[in-house]
């Protein structure tokens, strides 16, 4: 199941989490809801470094179905399913001039294949 922009995220520049692909690069903007109280999930999410400001890179994602996906936060790397992510709200780097020169390789190609015993 693949996340939904809405339009009140596109309006506020940031998207969620889940929606993003390998290779996107941003900053947190926030976790949860402000008209609710945030869920035991978005909890351990803040816990693990969400926290507004934060710097976040999505690294891979499992083929097939793109879940889970590993997303580099800070110094931490983790592997999320997309569902836990839905409520990660993410302001995307925009590519500028030094994006383009900033390294040889290609992480938008990385995919993790898995395998059942």
């Amino acid at each position: 199941m693949d996340a939904v922009v809405t339009p009140a995220a596109v309006e506020s520049g940031s998207v969620s989490l889940a929606a993003l692909a390998p290779g996107t690069r941003g900053r947190v903007v926030g976790v949860g809801s402000s008209s609710r109280a945030l869920s035991a999930l978005e909890r351990r999410l803040l816990e693990f470094g969400f926290v507004s400001g934060e710097r976040v890179e999505i690294l891979a994602e499992a083929r097939p179905g793109r879940d889970p996906f590993v997303v580099r936060i800070g110094h931490t790397t983790l592997a999320l399913r997309r569902r836990e992510a839905e409520s990660v709200l993410v302001e995307v780097d925009r590519p500028g001039p030094e994006a383009s020169t900033a390294g040889s390789h290609d992480r938008s190609s990385q995919q993790v294949e898995l395998a059942r015993a």
